[in-house]
């Protein structure tokens, strides 16, 4: 294992241990209920955005997972909360990017990006871990369209937990 990988599996071990953004928010507009087949993690993620629906203000989850999952999870909230929803969106095309890359280094740009999120690179090469990195970020880019369609102008009061 050469220096650079020690150093990813070092931020991935940390992010996993610190289980940043656990537990349920009270306040959210959209939630979002994932698992992965393949190994079991599960992850129920909310998302509370501003009043004009335009920015996250926080992200809250709980479930059970690996290390790379709960990592995963971590770091994205350490990215994404205060992020206009615009931004979240386009750093979880950059991180599906990553996760295609199947390893592969992608340009500067990208990884100035992701920061932290870098870290995954390697676990881009194992296709059955790859899920396990995504789940967290299809689950908030699940609830944030729940949260954004419920803070429309159109969409009922019903069902939203403000």
């Amino acid at each position: 294992m050469d220096d650079l990988d020690a150093m990813y599996q070092e931020i991935i071990l940390d992010a996993a241990k610190a289980r940043n953004g656990e537990g349920r928010l009270e306040r959210f507009q959209g939630e979002s209920f994932q698992v992965n087949t393949t190994c079991g993690d599960e992850v129920n993620l909310q998302v509370e955005l501003s009043s004009d629906g335009k920015r996250i203000e926080r992200i809250g989850w709980t479930g059970e997972g690996c290390s790379i999952s709960r990592a995963s999870i971590g770091i994205m909230i350490d990215m994404l909360e205060g992020r206009s929803v615009r931004e979240a969106a386009d750093l979880y095309d950059v991180f599906r990017a990553l996760m295609d890359s199947r390893g592969h280094a992608l340009d500067e740009e990208i990884e100035d990006a992701l920061g932290d999120a870098t870290a995954f690179a390697g676990v881009a090469k194992f296709p059955m871990r790859i899920k396990c990195a995504l789940l967290g970020w299809m689950a908030m880019r699940d609830a944030t369209d729940k949260a954004v369609a419920a803070l429309s102008p159109a969409a009922s009061e019903g069902g939203v937990n403000v």
